[in-house]
């Protein structure tokens, strides 16, 4: 929960609370530690709400607690351990186009979609190192990852990784398909309910997951 969350978190109360980049680190790291300490999530209702919009109402509850304490002190201690990478995630914002446009509840939820992915292809990468098979991985962020203007042909990539384009055309379909069982294995982890893992799976990426 924490890994697919912390991101989307951070963005969200540098967004919505115009908080500066060190409140929200502050207030990031407090508001999983207390949710560890104090068992927020054990309270979750499915039948009220997505556990997304739960947790990012914890979320508001804790920063707008915090806001109202003259005496908040910083904490996080107990979250050292997941080398949450705050430097990184601000330049990620930083590079992001302008948001005025959408709610903070819309980009909560892109950015919880983006960190989705971001998880799922360290995955994906680690997966085809074990395997010593990291041309597979390779491929799939050469064509599938760029930009579409930086994209190169499978023709172009055969040449260069010394493959007939049928071995790259075979390779990047199997990596594709190990990309999606990772997309919904981490899914799976991140989402509270059979229901909302059905939901979500078939509006990121079109699958229907029986019952």
């Amino acid at each position: 929960i924490i890994a697919g969350y912390w991101k989307p978190a951070y963005k969200y109360i540098r967004i919505k609370w115009h908080s500066s980049n060190e409140d929200a680190k502050d207030l990031t790291q407090g508001f999983f530690t207390s949710a560890i300490e104090k068992n927020y999530f054990a309270s979750y209702d499915a039948s009220k709400a997505s556990f997304q919009t739960f947790l990012r109402t914890c979320l508001d509850g804790f920063v707008a607690n915090q806001r109202k304490s003259a005496t908040r002190q910083k904490r996080g201690g107990g979250l050292e351990h997941l080398s949450l990478d705050f430097s990184e995630t601000e330049t990620e914002l930083s590079l992001q186009a302008n948001v005025s446009g959408i709610t903070p509840e819309e980009f909560f939820h892109r950015e919880w979609v983006r960190s989705l992915f971001a998880l799922a292809i360290e995955e994906l990468q680690k997966h085809y190192a074990d395997k010593n098979s990291a041309v597979h991985f390779e491929l799939f962020e050469r064509y599938d990852l760029l930009e579409e203007e930086m994209k190169v042909s499978y023709a172009s990539l055969a040449q260069e990784y010394g493959l007939t384009t049928i071995e790259v055309t075979n390779y990047l379909a199997a990596t594709r398909r190990e990309f999606r069982k990772t997309v919904l294995a981490k899914l799976r982890e991140i989402t509270a309910t059979d229901d909302e893992f059905r939901n979500e799976a078939r509006s990121l990426l079109g699958v229907e997951i029986n019952k």
